[in-house]
């Protein structure tokens, strides 16, 4: 028998591409189970992140006129990040694999054949990396690609070009639910886990409708955010930057020294007053980054719940609420 496949697919007020998502994924759903590569118990379930608009009630419409279409409803909003882990959970009891993705339709959805391929293969998980960047604008090219340098230089091990278009089996979501964090970053978590993985090069799509959920400013925050979650090599380079400044000084005091030895008397108001200034700006940013780390620490010993799942649709296991 064939196993059942959830497709995941977190949602932030995605009103004006869901009805297209949502018919391109049942073709794709019905053709996986009329070829006999996924049960028929299959579902494809919509993750509701606290949309303002239309998007849960179109989300109840499409469960209630087929049940191959689930929800989940997250009590308010709580990130891209937690709603996908919301869904992954969610489905964990009953999906032997899951496939997570966007809604808007960037991701190539013929890749899950492939994927489906490779876990059939005895892979746990499948990676989906775009082939190359020629739809982005040159500015969003060139930050993406300057985000996961980043990333991978401050220890926080990604996969390039990959952002949470992948497949996971039932094993490699157990592994996954073991890792009790508030402040998430998939994208280097998934690779912790461990297990057989690939991966699937496909194009990536224009955003068919709607607003990337991503700009400049929020993909800076989710950069430091997956650096402080996953690493501690900022905290090192603060260290490293002082004995730099330490060793600095020693050769200014030598330097001093000599030329007062010399009968020479140097003025040094600016270079004294650059000196301070950008110590000082080293020191307030040491504190920010050491801060940033309490800031964490702060909130994993609150142990406060990751989400809060106000409601699950589907026909077959019933409506239920939960939280993580």
């Amino acid at each position: 028998m064939s196993d059942r496949l959830f497709f995941v697919i977190p949602c932030y007020n995605e009103q004006e591409v869901l009805p297209e998502t949502a018919k391109r994924l049942e073709r794709k759903a019905t053709g996986l189970i009329a070829a006999g590569r996924i049960s028929p118990e299959s579902r494809i379930v919509f993750v509701n992140d606290g949309s303002t608009d239309g998007t849960w009630e179109m989300i109840k419409k499409l469960h209630a006129g087929n049940p191959l279409f689930s929800g989940v409803n997250l009590s308010r909003n709580r990130g891209h990040q937690n709603a996908l882990l919301a869904g992954l959970l969610t489905v964990r009891p009953y999906a032997d694999v899951t496939i997570s993705m966007d809604a808007d339709l960037q991701d190539d959805i013929d890749a899950s054949d492939e994927m489906l391929s490779k876990y059939y293969e005895g892979v746990d998980i499948v990676y989906g990396v775009r082939k190359a960047r020629g739809t982005d604008t040159f500015f969003k090219r060139t930050t993406a690609q300057c985000f996961y340098r980043l990333m991978n230089f401050m220890g926080a091990r990604t996969i390039y070009n990959h952002a949470d278009y992948r497949l996971m089996s039932r094993r490699a979501l157990d592994g996954l639910n073991e890792f009790g964090e508030v402040n998430l970053f998939l994208r280097g978590i998934v690779p912790m886990i461990g297990y057989p993985s690939d991966v699937v090069y496909y194009e990536r799509d224009k955003r068919f409708a709607g607003e990337s959920k991503y700009p400049f400013g929020k993909m800076l925050a989710f950069a430091m955010e997956g650096i402080t979650s996953l690493s501690t090599r900022p905290i090192q380079m603060i260290t490293g930057l002082g004995c730099v400044i330490f060793l600095v000084s020693l050769l200014i005091l030598a330097y001093s020294l000599a030329r007062h030895a010399m009968g020479s008397t140097v003025a040094g108001w600016t270079f004294l007053a650059v000196s301070i200034w950008a110590i000082g700006g080293l020191i307030l940013l040491s504190l920010g980054i050491i801060g940033e780390y309490i800031g964490k620490i702060y909130l994993e010993t609150k142990a406060r719940p990751r989400f809060i799942v106000e409601q699950f649709l589907d026909r077959e296991h019933g409506t239920r609420e939960g939280r993580a």
